[in-house]
């Protein structure tokens, strides 16, 4: 154990002794081994009997500060720093942040030269190191400082594990929350977010078009009426399963806002958009009508996102106009007007008309 000195009030020989005055630390030690514990228990009976207190008393307070010194760690490997000190009349044992023990109460203040008489026979008594102790104590704090390294390291990975699981819970969460439970596809709640997102990136960025596809299926109430629910649903599922085989998997999206009206966003520009657009529309029979617009990189400061929606939105409503069952591209000057109902033969060639 190690004695830190500490300053005490100067007694000068010849003169009467002064009472001392504030916090006299007498004695600090680190707790780690168990003869480590028992030493500083043996100096503060020491320090009890030399000051003049009652034995009886401190004997029974020094077992509650025993008891509290091993719950905080003592003797474990852990080195607790533990600290004897007189103030003014009391004499305390204080350890950790907060943990404190009134040892023994005396009549008067100590006399300052049998004080520093006691500090200086303490750090006398603790200052001979013994090898085979010091071995035993780097011993014992090696082994605790392993066991709660090992102990934190298990801790982190089970929080890792349950974050990892909080975390899939969260997407399992956000995914039904933003899908349509008959299809699969993204709902509305999704579509008003990513549509944003996406927009908003084509616009900073510059880089990449962007187009939205709105689909309506033709007459979808009759085919309810006459069919039924159970066929409906049905029919849905299969121009979900048309939309998602027209489109790249995990770049771009495809959704359902409920009822017969249907989405995708792709980030393509208006040619690729109008193939996916015609392959949707033979998957599905020519049953289907489609709007499609589409913001150019250098467009991209010349509309909002209302404008954008509302310019494939207008070209879904041309689409119903001329007789539904057709491709309307927003700008597209196809012969005759009124959309395409059949794939442009220059889509091969990639040179499908636009303004």
């Amino acid at each position: 154990m190690r004695l830190y000195p500490v300053s005490i009030a100067v007694h000068n020989e010849g003169q009467p002794s002064q009472p001392t005055q504030g916090i006299v630390e007498l004695l600090r030690s680190n707790l780690a081994i168990e003869p480590d514990l028992q030493n500083f228990i043996q100096f503060v009976l020491t320090a009890v009997s030399s000051l003049g207190g009652n034995a009886f008393a401190a004997s029974l307070a020094t077992l509650d500060m025993t008891k509290a010194l091993r719950t905080a760690g003592a003797a474990s490997g852990y080195p607790l720093s533990a600290s004897l000190k007189l103030d003014q009349r009391t004499l305390l044992v204080a350890w950790g942040d907060n943990g404190q023990q009134q040892i023994a109460s005396f009549s008067g203040i100590p006399d300052p030269a049998a004080v520093e008489h006691l500090r200086r026979h303490l750090q006398q008594s603790t200052a001979a190191a013994d090898p085979a102790l010091l071995l035993r104590r780097n011993a014992e704090m090696e082994r605790f400082l392993n066991e709660t390294r090992e102990r934190t390291e298990k801790e982190i990975e089970a929080m890792q594990v349950a974050l990892g699981k909080r975390q899939e819970q969260l997407s399992a969460s956000i995914h039904q929350a933003e899908t349509d439970a008959l299809t699969g596809l993204l709902n509305r709640r999704a579509y008003d977010a990513k549509l944003s997102q996406a927009f908003n990136r084509t616009r900073r960025q510059k880089t990449e078009a962007l187009s939205l596809l709105l689909f309506d299926l033709d007459f979808f109430k009759q085919v309810n009426d006459e069919f039924g629910h159970q066929f409906g649903d049905a029919y849905l599922n299969k121009m979900a399963h048309a939309m998602r085989a027209a489109i790249r998997d995990e770049v771009d999206l495809a959704f359902r806002f409920g009822g017969d009206e249907f989405a995708i966003v792709q980030f393509c520009d208006e040619t690729i958009a109008c193939r996916t657009a015609m392959e949707v529309l033979a998957a599905m029979d020519s049953k289907v009508s489609i709007g499609v617009a589409t913001l150019k990189p250098l467009q991209a400061g010349d509309f909002d996102l209302p404008g954008f929606i509302k310019l494939a939105d207008d070209a879904l409503y041309e689409a119903k106009r001329a007789g539904r069952g057709r491709v309307v591209v927003s700008g597209c000057p196809a012969p005759g007007g009124g959309g395409c109902t059949f794939f442009c033969p220059k889509l091969d060639s990639a040179a499908c008309p636009t303004s």
